[in-house]
């Protein structure tokens, strides 16, 4: 760890950051690129597609898109996203991709050391934050080449690996490695600390001991710890002026709320069934492993357990032919293996026995009760019960983001604050062109927190926070 680093994770230590970054995936790797100099230009000469957006960058030659106004470049824009500004951004690095297009970028970047501002970034993980955590063969749900960051394309990184995108596609463990690349490649490892655990994020009152509390704006004061090799934790307490939260939403997994889910063969994560299968304690051999839930995560854990011919009872609360099935929202062409877990629910709730060995599907079937005896309940379509005995339960039902290191866990900072906190239906409520908190100065939400829940349009929430961020240490006063 760097000196500078170390020094401002002392427990002692006083001076301010300009800025804290919690959370080291997509959001918080863009972010700190953009804070670490490296300045957006449109390349001279180049025209964009869009005739509006064209006409506009026209008008300012040789401006950063940083120092523009992101208002009224992203006004007429239309898209795949709600955020203007990821819009925005979007068709900057990839003007036509919606069309089918492969046109280059017309961003180029530039260096500017005297424009960095001082920052850490925080992440329990190494850099990529949760895509450490996926199944490594796993194939992502969104292109490859938009899982890219500005300025290092994933399928040029790939090819220098000697191997190709699969459907367009990439795997999580690539774009884990991709991430944690992009960060050493773009010089950007001495503004992050992996293995730092947040547990609080206070804002200042008048009577903190330091001498920087009485300067303008907000202070914030943020707690937590190292996790060491030997899993010993190191308090740390720094302050900043600014704190970005970039968690994302894999932090707390979903719950049932039934009886028996904290029983130790119940699990909320897939990597509990890899970890079974390496120790041997799962095999084609055993009781049926039971999968919860009808989406892309439960999917995922079908596909899994049947490559290794693990047994599968598949239960979910939806009817087949729910049209707000996620598979249903899928190009069959991009997607072949989800429409094949689609299909393999569909023809088994119609043919009994399973036309597939070792696949058993359960629809409009909710669960009631988890056994000791490794009993499973389940309430049927007619109000009957049933019951199946299986080795391990995997409940994958999706996830919320954990605020607990916030007052009130952040319920004070979404749209809606008699509503708890959704990435998709109650996000954090943030300025659409700053991606600063409406309800607390100085604090800013990226990503699935401020509702982009697809790594395409996360950068953008990730630009107008820089712009906002250059724009506060321009104005300071020396």
């Amino acid at each position: 760890m760097s000196s500078w680093r170390r020094d401002y994770l002392r427990a002692s230590s006083s001076e301010p950051l300009p800025v804290v970054i919690i959370g080291n995936g997509p959001s918080g790797i863009c972010l700190s690129y953009l804070l670490s100099g490296h300045i957006p230009y449109v390349k001279p000469g180049t025209i964009h597609p869009h005739p509006l957006l064209q006409r506009k960058l026209a008008e300012a030659p040789g401006v950063s898109i940083l120092d523009q106004d992101l208002e009224y470049l992203s006004e007429g824009l239309e898209g795949r996203s709600q955020s203007p500004v990821a819009l925005l951004f979007d068709t900057l690095l990839r003007p036509d991709t919606d069309f089918g297009g492969s046109m280059d970028s017309v961003l180029s970047w530039k260096r500017q050391k005297e424009r960095a501002v001082p920052h850490l970034v925080l992440g329990r993980n190494p850099p990529g934050g949760a895509w450490h955590s996926i199944e490594g063969s796993m194939v992502t749900l969104s292109q490859g080449q938009w899982m890219s960051l500005p300025d290092l394309q994933v399928k040029d990184w790939i090819r220098k690996k000697c191997r190709g995108l699969r459907n367009s596609r990439a795997t999580a463990g690539d774009i884990a490695h991709y991430y944690r690349d992009y960060v050493t490649k773009k010089g950007l490892s001495h503004n992050f600390v992996s293995g730092a655990v947040v547990t609080a994020v206070e804002q200042a009152n008048s009577e903190h001991g330091s001498p920087e509390a009485q300067a303008p704006g907000p202070l914030f004061q943020v707690k937590g710890y190292l996790t060491a090799k030997d899993n010993s934790h190191q308090p740390f307490s720094l302050w900043a002026r600014n704190v970005v939260l970039a968690t994302g939403t894999f932090d707390s997994p979903a719950r049932l709320g039934i009886p028996g889910e904290t029983l130790p063969f119940v699990h909320h994560e897939l990597s509990a069934l890899e970890a079974a299968l390496r120790a041997g304690t799962i095999n084609p051999n055993s009781d049926p492993v039971l999968i919860v839930g009808a989406g892309l995560s439960a999917a995922d854990a079908v596909l899994f357990a049947r490559h290794y011919n693990i047994q599968v009872i598949h239960a979910f609360r939806r009817s087949v032919h729910d049209p707000g099935l996620v598979f249903n929202q899928l190009p069959k062409m991009l997607y072949p293996e989800y429409h094949k877990v689609h299909q393999m629910m569909r023809d088994q709730s119609i043919l009994s026995p399973s036309p597939y060995e070792g696949y058993r599907s359960l629809p409009e079937h909710r669960p009631l009760l988890f056994k000791e005896d490794h009993q499973a309940v389940f309430q049927d379509p007619q109000g009957g019960q049933q019951l199946f005995g299986v080795s391990m339960v995997l409940v994958l039902i999706g996830s919320h983001p954990n605020l607990s290191y916030l007052p009130r866990a952040g319920a004070d900072l979404v749209i809606d604050p008699d509503q708890p906190l959704s990435p998709k239906r109650n996000p954090i409520d943030v300025d659409p062109f700053t991606h600063e908190s409406i309800h607390q100065e100085g604090l800013y939400a990226l990503g699935p927190l401020a509702g982009d829940n697809f790594v395409r349009f996360v950068q953008g929430g990730a630009l107008a926070a820089a712009s906002s961020l250059l724009r506060k240490e321009t104005r300071k006063p020396p």
